[in-house]
């Protein structure tokens, strides 16, 4: 008796935590796989509350879910490629955005989801642990600019990745 009732309050609280995020019940925009050479890295999904996406509209989620283990420090580097190559690194580091995401993002495995969640008054992200459905916020809330160059490195014109944001924003077909 006492492990089904263990068993239902953890059910309880994890549906709860599930379905309390903003974007649980937003549409997907699109979806797109990132691979790098034959290996996949993440699949991404990007949410609105109507399935549609408009640059510089509020709010919108993008979901990464990792297919392989990843730790933070690798996850930050990876940031500040992206952003060198957006020409975004020098407000990075004036900033201390890279410091701040280094101190907010844990490591990740196969199965973890990092969502950011992108508001009008900037965005938060959220984790998600492998073979979980519990999805908690991590680190602070960040600044639209911030926000901002934090989406670029997937939604601008300028991306590295021009098929996956083709994909995530709805241009052309998703995975």
């Amino acid at each position: 008796m006492k492990r089904w009732l263990t068993v239902a309050l953890a059910l309880m609280f994890s549906f709860s935590a599930f379905a309390s995020t903003p974007w649980a019940q937003w549409q997907q925009v699109g979806r797109a796989t990132l691979s790098w050479g034959p290996f996949e890295v993440y699949h991404s999904s990007l949410l609105t509350p109507d399935g549609k996406y408009e640059a510089q509209k509020w709010p919108q989620a993008l979901s990464i879910e990792y297919l392989r283990s990843i730790d933070s420090q690798e996850l930050t580097k990876a940031t500040e490629e992206q952003w060198q190559k957006l020409g975004m690194e020098s407000d990075a580091q004036k900033n201390g955005w890279l410091e701040a995401v280094g101190k907010t993002w844990p490591d990740v495995s196969n199965g973890s989801e990092i969502v950011f969640l992108a508001t009008k008054s900037g965005g938060q992200f959220y984790s998600r642990a492998a073979n979980s459905a519990i999805i908690a916020p991590v680190g602070e809330s960040f600044s639209p600019e911030f926000r901002d160059a934090f989406l670029a490195i997937w939604l601008s014109p300028a991306t590295q990745y021009p098929d996956l944001r083709s994909k995530l924003i709805g241009a052309s077909a998703s995975d």
